[in-house]
Parts: structure tokens; sequence; C-alpha cells
């Protein structure tokens, strides 16, 4: 897959999340919480107001922290995929 088509895939699997509107299990979406950080190159702080929730943001992060932005676009991709295959 080009880089290209990969990015293209990746925008359509987060424009998915984005629509999607039951909420989705926790553990899920601090998957796609850190994959998207990474794959974004968006490796900042959490920004919750609840340190909890920071906490476990931050340990989504440290679990991934040795994987290219392109391997976590993949797994992104990946994650949505069969999170909505299962759900049908």
């Amino acid at each position: 897959m080009s880089n290209e088509e990969l990015e293209i895939e990746f925008r359509e699997a987060v424009s998915r999340v984005n629509e999607h509107k039951e909420p989705f299990p926790a553990d899920t979406l601090l998957k796609l919480y850190a994959y998207y950080k990474k794959a974004t190159n968006d490796i900042g702080k959490p920004k919750s107001k609840k340190a909890i929730i920071n906490a476990f943001k931050t340990n989504a992060l440290f679990q991934i922290e040795n994987i290219s932005s392109d391997e976590a676009k993949r797994t992104y991709i990946e994650l949505v995929n069969n999170y909505f295959l299962y759900r049908e």
C-alpha cells in the first residue's frame, strides 16, 4: 500500500469513528486514542481535566511508543475495521 493510499484509508477510518454515535468500549477508545495520536505525530501530554483519565491515556501512549507513524495508521485502520465488522 502506498503512503497516499494509507493516508486515504486512515482518514476514512477516522471519519467512521467520528460519525459513530454510540459510545465505544473504554479499552477500544484508549487504543483508538493512542494509535491516532501516534499516527498524527501528536504525542503530547493528555489534556483531560481528570487525572485518572490522563493516567490511562498516558499508559496507552507508552504501550505504543516504539512503533512508527505508518504502523500506527495501519493498526488504527485494522482496529476500526474489526470493531465495525464484529458489531454488524
